[in-house]
């Protein structure tokens, strides 16, 4: 099983996105996936973006990391 975390985009140029993780900022490549803008939240394995997720969806899954996995956010 994995767990993927996602991320922010917060930057794009070309095919390559800076995605930040909860502060820790990864570059990746975006090529998989199509109109990805800043403000999108992705799924990211072996330094490909691999899926964009809904807004809600991935904030809710930052504030149960946040909070050290307690679902009582």
């Amino acid at each position: 099983m994995c767990f993927a975390i996602p991320g922010i985009i917060i930057e794009i140029k070309g095919e390559k996105a800076s995605v930040d993780y909860l502060g820790e900022t990864k570059v990746v490549d975006t090529s998989l996936v199509e109109n990805l803008l800043v403000g999108d939240y992705v799924i990211v394995q072996n330094k490909f973006a691999i899926e964009k997720v809904d807004k809600k969806l991935a904030e809710e899954a930052l504030e149960i990391i946040k909070n050290g996995g307690d679902g009582d956010a």
